[in-house]
């Protein structure tokens, strides 16, 4: 893959630091990007091409992929659609404008990058464009609404992109992964407690034996969570077959969840994800 290139968002940590330095190691040209210059500086400093991308900052984006498309003399072989963050709280305690401002990194900065690949990738003939959704786009969970929200949208999105992009050797590729190492639980934290005042909830004493724990306490991997490593390996069958998969299931959870939803009944799932 020695002169392929590839445009990965939000890669200060989790899956998009692990799969920047792996597809590096193979070979890509890889633009790791960041929200924060900080983070862009420590992934240079460790041999990686890095600069900032902020979601919810149009300019910045145009000058991300002006920036990628610069080095390479014209050309962006792939987009590994990846940041975004995580507001747990019941939906009824959720704010409108904190569905909105997690909207704008999750979904619309995605839309808004995807659209300025295109016209790249339209003018040298092929592409691959991966989203990197989770195993909450195929299956719900309480008090992960704002998330699993987003994360629907950017399936249907992705599978409407695919169909579009048809005939023009633009491939769309959705990865779904489940429990993968990550700071996304501890990088939540600001977020909910910026939006959800659970104190005047009618749930409060739902938030302390349930949501607030897992929140707070650091309670070691969760069951079945795999490193990054194993979002590369589906990533690179995405990005290299001649005919990649419409979708890539990332852990046990996401293969249990996707066979679930298509075999049973929505009161007999519904039934299963109550329980935890």
């Amino acid at each position: 893959m020695a002169g392929k290139s590839i445009l990965i968002t939000g890669c200060s940590s989790g899956i998009g630091y692990g799969v920047a330095h792996d597809l590096a190691a193979r070979g890509w040209r890889v633009f790791a990007t960041c929200r924060a210059d900080a983070d862009c500086e420590r992934l240079r400093s460790e041999g990686l091409e890095s600069f900032r991308l902020d979601y919810t900052d149009e300019a910045s984006i145009a000058e991300a992929v002006g920036e990628a498309v610069d080095r390479t003399d014209g050309t962006l072989d792939a987009l590994f659609n990846n940041g975004a963050f995580a507001l747990p709280g019941a939906l009824e305690d959720l704010p409108t404008d904190g569905l909105r401002a997690l909207f704008e990194t999750n979904v619309f900065g995605w839309h808004e990058l995807v659209r300025h690949v295109i016209p790249v990738m339209r003018a040298q003939g092929h592409g691959r464009i991966v989203q990197c959704s989770s195993v909450l786009g195929l299956v719900p969970m309480k008090w992960r609404g704002a998330y699993v929200g987003s994360k629907y949208a950017i399936e249907g999105m992705t599978d409407v992109l695919r169909l579009e992009m048809a005939g023009t050797g633009i491939k769309v590729v959705l990865i779904e992964p489940g429990p993968v190492t990550s700071k996304i639980r501890v990088n939540s934290i600001p977020h909910f407690e910026r939006w959800i005042d659970w104190e005047a909830s009618p749930r409060a004493a739902q938030y302390k034996a349930s949501l607030l724990k897992r929140l707070y306490e650091d309670r070691g991997p969760d069951m079945f969570e795999l490193p990054p490593s194993a979002v590369t390996r589906k990533l690179l069958h995405a990005l290299e077959s001649a005919n990649p998969r419409p979708r890539y299931y990332v852990t046990t959870p996401t293969h249990i969840m996707g066979a679930l939803r298509r075999l049973l009944p929505t009161r007999a799932l519904d039934a299963i994800i109550q329980k935890g």
